[in-house]
């Protein structure tokens, strides 16, 4: 296994205090590493709040210390904080991204993105018990409960990614093109695919009018909307 997916970088900075305090807290009364990573799958879950209306792209916004701090993030900040977190408890982990078509999302975003295609969708490798699983973090239980989503556990043995369809057998998230691991985040290549990908959202960077719990407020309202 590569050390690399040990080391702290620049945006993975799992030396930092933030990200060592937050580790701390969400491992507490953990003793191996199985129990470890799976209490650190739920705190980024849940803890950081999955908002794509406020992505910062600044390579300071990128840093998991950032987005630990400011508890919130898209997909790939939260797998960001995810890998982080691991490092910083001595658990080997990487960053995974892939092409992946989202059918269940706000119509404020689709606008915003102009595309239903959610390209570098960012989630974790983790190296536990001698092999690699695969988790997505980024849609916490509040925000899986208003999509009507089964929001996805992980128990430390087998790979936690995205359901294909919802509770009510609407498709949900059907990946395309699989673009690999990354010991750090390709920072370059991110922005660069927000340039060329997402139209005029991509010129703004982030929504400017976003305020905290947007995302899930529109989520609910739409759900509301839907035939049952």
């Amino acid at each position: 296994m590569n050390k690399d997916y040990l080391e702290p970088t620049e945006f993975i900075d799992s030396h930092s205090p933030a990200v060592q305090a937050f580790a701390r807290d969400a491992v507490a009364g953990a003793k191996t590493p199985r129990e470890k990573a799976v209490k650190l799958y739920y705190a980024v879950r849940d803890k950081i709040y999955y908002d794509p209306y406020r992505i910062d792209p600044s390579r300071e916004g990128f840093k998991a210390s950032t987005i630990v701090r400011q508890g919130y993030g898209y997909c790939v900040a939260k797998a960001v904080a995810l890998t982080a977190l691991l490092r910083a408890q001595g658990i080997p982990s990487k960053l995974h991204f892939a092409d992946v078509r989202n059918h269940l999302t706000t119509e404020r975003l689709k606008k915003l993105m102009q595309t239903d295609m959610f390209y570098y969708h960012g989630y974790n490798d983790i190296f536990l018990d001698g092999r690699w699983v695969k988790v997505t973090p980024t849609f916490n239980l509040s925000l899986c409960e208003k999509f009507k989503v089964k929001p996805l556990d992980f128990d430390g043995v087998n790979d936690a990614i995205f359901h294909p369809f919802d509770m009510e057998g609407r498709r949900h998230m059907e990946y395309v093109t699989d673009h690999g691991s990354f010991a750090d985040l390709p920072y370059e290549k991110i922005i660069e695919t927000f340039l060329t990908c997402y139209g005029d959202a991509a010129k703004n960077h982030q929504d400017q009018t976003s305020r905290a719990g947007d995302f899930e407020r529109d989520a609910q309202r739409e759900a509301q909307k839907t035939p049952s």
